[in-house]
């Protein structure tokens, strides 16, 4: 089937490729060739032989035969082809389909590919759904865990701040209750819900709502925690102290809200303070009396013994003497440790700062310690490091009790050898000592214990305890520092000991002394800006320079001052260093700036800590410095050297006869400058006008203290020793002086006592001042002693004693 097949289409084939008409005529020759063979063929079988005539028949017959043949053929073969033409198209349509349904089939497997992978995403997102829900379900379920412990632990806060008894309370901005415990509730007798809403005022009696209040507005302004103690009342009456703490509190995002507040009921404590005080005032007074009846017989031995030295004794009654004498001494030195040790336990030392003779001191120390060393067959040395100030200003029965317990421990301590004390001054008012023996030493390990209380080094040879109390080191130290000093030590084992004594004790020099003694005034009629933020201060320099015939323009802050300075409407500027707003070296050199070129007046600085070489001033523009409180010769001087200005000394008030200790509070020589120049009237106005801003003083003080700002402390401080120093109280200068130095050792455990002390002696203080003026009114010349003093006066300079006004005014006389 497979060859007709392929004659077949090799027939098809044929014809196309020749043609019909070659195709035809080949075919009907090959019909006829094939009829004659055919014919032939037949005719040998049947006959045996072919004639002519079969030759024709046959070539007849096959051209009858051939024309339908050929058509037949032709018909058939056209047929075929058209049908081969047909079933080739079809089968192109059929392929077209059969790619067409693979391109479907194609496009069929990717959206099946594409929905089963969209299946495999929902399939997998669900069971993401699912997880989430989980999840959902088990975070509700803790959320719901955590609410009901959230409840429970505030139930227990809640339980907790109800059952403290502290005072627990929190205020919004506006200062009104937002909440508080049942402490609370007991102290106000009001409710929670009764407090919310209400102000401090609404709740407590005026006073002490009015603290509150106060107490409140300081947290809000500084935005720090306040600590302080107030009596409240309970509603039954009865009073108790609160230790009150406040502190702000902030929202999520940082805003402050209000403060919370925590009282603690302190009235046992403040029970028991009160007792302690009571038992510490006991022990004082015990110590203090004790003290007193031990003294008087062992001054007495000490003296008499003194006396008996100076007579004829032999060899073995002055030995015996001496020891009576020198055990003496260390005795009451001993009184002195005990003492001393008392005073620092209550914080209550206080110097005794006087002008010391110091070459009288050094000499009495030699002498004294002569005398310890004897005995035991030391040399003592003494070995002062020339120049040494000839007066300086310290507390020299502590600086005697300091170096006498560093000698006598050096002697105590050394048996063979030499004691050597060297003495030297440094700069910046620095007194140096150094005590050095040649000793046993001190062990490494024990060089910083000697200084604890109690504490005794070990003897090296029997390992016991030194002889002693084990305090003079304690006290000696201590003492030291509160002198604005220190003691150290070194040594070695068998090398003997070295102790340094350093403490702040400021020479006295000769030449400002005689100018201060001279009691000459400068008459120069200027015209001055004095630039002083202190209005106590304004008003004692404004009268001196006005009784000194000045004229005086004053600004408080620097800004003020330069916007008021005219180079050629003022002589003389007086610059304050510290001002609100700018230093006085800022404002010297804004002037020098502006006016660049221009003849400037002398600006001269007014400030209580001058520089010794003055350098720091002269750079900023400065042409003198004056310290505070202004002191007339010192101003005298000033003037006389800036204009060429005769004097004439007038005469001096008489000496008023008062009490050491009362005069030791005063700086009598300005007052008696003041006396002389402005008289007593407007030196008791300067002092009613300290007596009304002290208290103002004492109360931003107060508040400085309760909010531990350092800085406020310490420029209150300033103001106040300002104030006292401008009417001549110098013991609360000096007091305030150490109350504006933070550097100072051991100021943050010393300021409170400070502080104490100028509440509780200011008013004496001032007390005592307003009758050393009464009595220097008492004592100033009278109106007809100053008219004679003038009259026998010849005129010099500028002074004219003939303005009697003048005169009269200056020595007090109305």
């Amino acid at each position: 089937m497979k060859q007709i097949r392929l004659l077949a289409q090799y027939y098809v084939d044929l014809m196309v490729k020749l043609g019909l008409v070659r195709f035809s005529l080949l075919l009907a020759s090959a019909l006829v060739v094939l009829a004659m063979i055919v014919q032939m063929a037949v005719t040998m079988v049947l006959r045996g032989h072919v004639e002519s005539i079969d030759m024709v028949r046959s070539v007849f017959f096959g051209l009858l035969i051939t024309p339908w043949a050929v058509y037949f053929l032709s018909v058939v073969v056209e047929q075929l082809e058209e049908s081969r033409q047909h079933l080739s198209r079809l089968v192109d349509k059929l392929e077209e389909m059969r790619n067409r349904d693979l391109e479907l089939n194609q496009q069929m497997q990717g959206n099946i590919t594409q929905l089963n992978q969209e299946i495999a995403d929902r399939i997998k997102a669900e069971e993401a759904r699912l997880q989430v829900m989980t999840r959902l379900k088990e975070e509700m379920a803790r959320r719901e865990e955590a609410q009901i412990e959230l409840e429970q632990q505030s139930s227990f806060l809640r339980s907790f701040l109800d059952a403290s008894p502290d005072l627990v309370f929190y205020r919004n901005s506006d200062q009104q209750f937002s909440g508080c415990n049942r402490a609370m509730e007991l102290l106000t007798g009001k409710s929670e819900k009764q407090l919310i809403g209400l102000s401090p005022k609404e709740v407590y009696d005026d006073d002490a709502a009015t603290k509150v209040l106060e107490t409140d507005k300081k947290v809000f302004r500084y935005n720090v925690s306040l600590t302080y103690e107030q009596w409240l009342q309970y509603p039954n009456g009865r009073k108790a102290c609160f230790e009150i703490r406040k502190v702000p509190y902030y929202d999520r995002v940082g805003k402050r809200s209000g403060l919370m507040g925590f009282g603690r009921d302190i009235t046992e404590r403040k029970r028991y303070q009160d007792a302690l005080e009571n038992a510490s005032r006991e022990k004082t007074t015990f110590i203090s009396t004790i003290s007193h009846e031990l003294r008087t017989p062992l001054n007495g031995i000490v003296g008499l013994s003194r006396i008996l030295l100076d007579t004829d004794l032999n060899q073995e009654q002055l030995k015996y003497l001496k020891t009576i004498h020198v055990s003496a001494i260390t005795l009451g030195n001993i009184f002195n440790d005990v003492i001393e040790m008392d005073k620092i336990g209550r914080r209550k030392v206080q110097l005794d700062n006087q002008l010391i003779d110091f070459t009288d001191f050094l000499a009495d120390l030699e002498n004294l310690s002569g005398l310890l060393a004897e005995p035991k067959g030391l040399k003592f040395v003494l070995a002062p490091d020339l120049p040494l100030p000839h007066r300086i200003i310290a507390d020299g029965t502590r600086l005697r009790q300091i170096l006498w317990n560093l000698i006598g421990n050096a002697v105590k301590f050394t048996q063979q050898g030499e004691i050597v004390v060297r003495v030297g001054y440094l700069q910046d008012d620095c007194l140096r000592f150094e005590v050095e023996d040649s000793g046993m030493g001190i062990p490494q390990d024990e060089q910083d214990k000697i200084f604890a209380m109690y504490y005794q080094v070990k003897d090296q040879r029997g390992g016991k305890p030194a002889t002693g109390t084990g305090i003079g080191l304690s006290v000696s130290r201590r003492l030291a520092q509160s002198m604005g000093g220190d003691i150290s030590v070194r040594s070695a084992p068998g090398q003997g000991s070295c102790f340094t004594l350093t403490l702040n004790a400021p020479r006295i020099a000769e030449e400002v002394e005689d100018e201060q003694s001279e009691g000459e005034l400068p008459l120069p009629a200027l015209h001055v800006l004095l630039v002083e933020d202190i209005e106590l201060n304004v008003v004692v320099a404004r009268l001196v320079l006005e009784k000194l015939g000045n004229s005086v323009e004053v600004a408080m802050t620097g800004q003020a001052a330069l916007d008021m300075f005219d180079p050629d409407e003022f002589d003389l500027v007086l610059l304050d260093i510290q001002l609100p707003d700018m230093t006085g070296l800022d404002v010297a050199r804004a002037i020098h700036r502006r006016h660049s070129g221009e003849q400037l007046p002398p600006l001269v600085a007014l400030t209580a800590n001058v520089l010794k070489d003055k350098r720091e001033y002269l750079d900023a523009g400065i042409d003198d410095v004056l310290s505070k409180p202004l002191v007339v010769p010192a101003l005298t001087a000033m003037i006389k050297k800036c204009w060429d200005y005769q004097e004439v000394e007038l005469p001096t008030l008489p000496e008023i006869n008062m009490d050491e200790k009362q005069l030791a509070l005063l700086d009598v020589p300005m007052l008696e400058q003041y006396i002389e120049l402005i008289g007593p009237k407007l030196i008791y106005q300067s002092l009613e006008m300290f007596e009304q801003m002290m208290p103002g003083y004492l109360d931003v003080l107060d508040s400085n203290m309760m909010a531990r700002d350092q800085k406020g402390i310490a420029e209150e401080g300033h103001k106040i020793k300002g104030a006292a120093g401008s009417v001549g109280l110098t013991h609360l200068q000096q007091v305030a002086k150490q109350i504006q130095s933070p550097e100072l050792p051991a100021w943050r455990d010393n300021v409170q006592e400070w502080i104490d002390e100028l509440k509780q002696e200011w008013r004496n203080d001032v007390e005592v001042l307003r009758q050393w003026v009464t009595d220097a009114k008492k004592m100033t010349p009278t109106k007809a002693g100053v008219r004679e003093y003038c009259a026998n006066t010849r005129e010099t300079g500028n002074l004219r004693c003939s303005d009697r006004n003048r005169q009269e005014r200056r020595f007090g006389i109305e």
